[in-house]
Order: C-alpha cells, then structure tokens, then sequence
C-alpha cells in the first residue's frame, strides 16, 4: 500500500492509479499549477517527511508531517477516559509515527472533517484497526473505498462518550465537527468546516477557501442551530495554533452573525 497514489496537491490517496483527481476537480479546490502530480507514502518517507507530534491543548495532541504534506492540515488526537479519536487526518505515516500514536494511547475511531482533508485515512484506520466515521452525504468523495469507512447519516452521531459528530454541512454537504462534552467546558473540532481565523477571537464560513466562494447565509444558520445545544469553551481549527481558547460558543455566534451581516444585503431572496 505504499505505493498508492496521493494527490501532491489536496493530499488524498487514491485506491489505483489514475489521471485525475476529482476532488482537486472540483470548485472548491485546484489542480496544482504545474498539472496533476501524484506521490506516495513511499516516495514522501524517501523525500525525508517526518511525523510531528506537539501537544494543541488539555488533552489534545497535534499530529502533522514536516515539512508539511500537501495542504499542510493536521490531525488532532483527542484523549478520552473512554478512548482516543483521531480527529481529521493527515497524507503521511510512518512506523515511527504509528509508534509514538500507539504510546499515547493508540486510536480507536478516527472522523474526518470533508472530502479536502481524507489523506491516508485508510492507511491510519487499518494500522490501528479503527472504523472511520465519514457523512454519507459525501460518499462520492472517498477515493480509496474501504470497509473500515463507516457512513453516517442524519445531523448528529455519538461515537464514544461525551463525543458527538454534528454534520454542520458548511463547506461540503457531508461537511462535519466533533464536540467534546467535558466538566470544564467542552471544545468543538472544527476543521475548516468552521474556519479558525488569524485573529483567533472569531471563525468564518466558506463554501471554498482557495476560489473565494462563501457559503450560503441558509447554511451557516442551519450549522448555528444544530451546533446550539452543544455547548464549548474551546475551538480547534485545522493548522497548528489555529485555536480559539475561551468562550468559543460565543466567538461562533457573533461571527456567524458578523459574516449574516455582510452576506445578507445582496443574497437571493430565498436566502434571506
């Protein structure tokens, strides 16, 4: 399985060989200026990529690659009395990667946030036999099929205590978040599907990063609802650093409301 395609430039391995990638197709991404590239595992361990493993926060464990693979994303490893979930993915894996996961604990399920950020995520879920949780509403999108791949339908769904998937549906209609129920306050894993922004006070909401496309006003109050009942002190974003650390219900409220504000004047009527 080494030497499975990956996209060089979205990062997504692929099942077979191929000329296209489809996710890079597609409107909200990009093929890469210089055409379709393709790498492997293999050929990114011999480029000298290494696994990155740092602490992002109380019980919350970075995993990356450097230098950076792809988009440059990584995954969050989140700690649980119950069980550990890796939370979102990354392209690279290694032993020595898959040794340091399996000395804090291992994984036991694994939920990935939308289609841009698959990577290796058969390669993680069959080195720690974890099924990984995918909204069905992207079904289309998953480049290497797999029996580990677990679709889920629906707005919500438990995977371990206190662990809750919320198919936000922002960015992608599977588009997906993980909130943590905890005793001191909760924390919500966004990905980009809720975009932790420089100034880490506040999120946005876009329907494609890399083309400039909002989302749709009627979909950022939908996620707004369905996020309500679940209350969260902290917001973890897709980069390193990329962390809103206090009142993060709040900082998703008035961003949502921030970003109704300037896309309301000119939306459809059908969206207002």
């Amino acid at each position: 399985m080494n030497d499975l395609p990956i996209c060089v430039t979205c990062g997504v391995q692929y099942a077979a060989p191929r000329d296209d990638c489809p996710i890079c197709e597609d409107e909200r991404q990009y093929v890469g200026w210089d055409g379709q590239r393709w790498t492997s595992l293999a050929a990114l361990r011999a480029a000298g990529h290494r696994g990155r493993v740092e602490e992002e926060g109380p019980g919350v464990v970075g995993i990356g690659a450097e230098p950076p693979t792809a988009i440059g994303q990584r995954a969050l490893l989140v700690r649980t009395p119950s069980g550990n979930v890796l939370w979102d993915m990354i392209s690279y894996l290694d032993d020595d990667l898959v040794r340091q996961v399996r000395g804090l604990g291992g994984v036991d399920a694994i939920a990935v946030s939308h289609p841009h950020f698959y990577g290796s995520m058969v390669e993680w879920a069959h080195a720690f036999d974890a099924p990984v949780y995918v909204h069905a509403a992207d079904r289309r999108w998953v480049g290497r099929p797999d029996d580990a791949v677990v679709f889920w339908e629906g707005d919500t769904r438990e995977i371990g205590e206190g662990l809750t998937l919320i198919n936000a549906g922002v960015h992608f209609a599977g588009g997906q978040v993980l909130h943590r129920r905890t005793a001191d306050g909760g924390a919500l894993f966004s990905g980009d599907i809720l975009q932790v922004v420089r100034d880490r006070r506040w999120v946005s909401f876009m329907y494609s990063y890399p083309n400039y496309i909002p989302e749709r006003p009627r979909t950022v109050r939908r996620a707004l609802a369905l996020l309500q009942p679940y209350p969260f002190d902290r917001v973890y974003g897709a980069w390193w650093r990329l962390v809103v650390d206090a009142d993060g219900s709040e900082a998703v409220r008035r961003s949502a409301e921030r970003y109704l504000s300037f896309a309301i004047d000119d939306a459809p009527e059908g969206d207002r």
